[in-house]
């Protein structure tokens, strides 16, 4: 795993989780008011659980609602569950339910993981659709903006300790977790850390061990996945609230 800093590094614990939804909407906004100016498009790779969604219920209304050109914006997923698309395990239909909907985002827009498929199939998929839609950028699977969350076991994306997709060089790939006994499908090592701004979302008392010992590098550190990601020529943004940053 890098010892290195990435190039742009920054840990901010905000007072509450609105806050939060603040700090990381105007991050998407930033990210998103540059890649447009750069390239005339803007890629991002979004994240399931709670606190993406409070984040999502903050981007469709003002100023983000209108200040943000969707129309130019292409959503991806950083990790989905082996689910049909309307399960309410969905990451999918989450971010449908709370993002694409109210902002009547098309469905040419947005490229969901099949969580319906069989895993390796859907993985394999997922990984060609990213090499078809990155290929006129010399080959390189460059997001422009990707949002992650902590697990209190320090799992980000579906890159759980101890398993198979740690290790694995595919942009996507069918990922076994013995702790749940279910597949997922994630996004791997390579491409996150090829992103150009990445921002991680915590919140909640049961981060605060995984996220002290990532941030401030103690003892074991390493053992966490999220620990690995560290953009080798992007930003990395921490954004906590009190209850995940009271031990930093």
């Amino acid at each position: 795993m890098p010892r290195e800093a990435p190039p742009s590094f920054e840990a901010r614990i905000l007072p509450g989780k609105d806050d939060l939804a603040e700090a990381a909407a105007e991050e998407l906004r930033s990210a998103a008011e540059a890649a447009i100016a750069e390239f005339g498009v803007f890629r991002v790779a979004l994240s399931g659980g709670s606190t993406p969604r409070i984040v999502h219920e903050r981007l469709v209304r003002a100023p983000f609602r209108r200040g943000i050109d969707w129309r130019r914006t292409r959503f991806f997923f950083g990790d989905e569950r082996c689910v049909a698309p309307d399960s309410d395990r969905s990451n999918y239909r989450m971010a449908r339910e709370t993002l694409f909907e109210p902002l009547g985002i098309p469905a040419d827009r947005i490229f969901r993981m099949r969580g319906e498929d069989p895993p390796k199939a859907a993985a394999e998929a997922y990984s060609r659709l990213l090499e078809k839609e990155f290929a006129e950028d010399g080959g390189e699977i460059r997001f422009d903006f990707v949002f992650l969350g902590l697990g209190p076991d320090g799992h980000t994306a579906s890159l759980f300790p101890g398993t198979r997709a740690l290790e694995q060089r595919s942009p996507a790939a069918a990922n076994w977790v013995p702790k749940f006994r279910e597949w997922r499908l994630t996004l791997t090592y390579p491409v996150l850390n090829a992103a150009r701004r990445t921002v991680f979302l915590v919140a909640g008392e049961e981060k605060a061990g995984p996220a002290t010992a990532i941030l401030k590098r103690q003892r074991g550190f390493r053992a966490l996945p999220a620990s690995a990601v560290q953009p080798r020529n992007g930003s990395l943004i921490w954004l906590l609230d009190q209850d995940a940053g009271a031990k930093i």
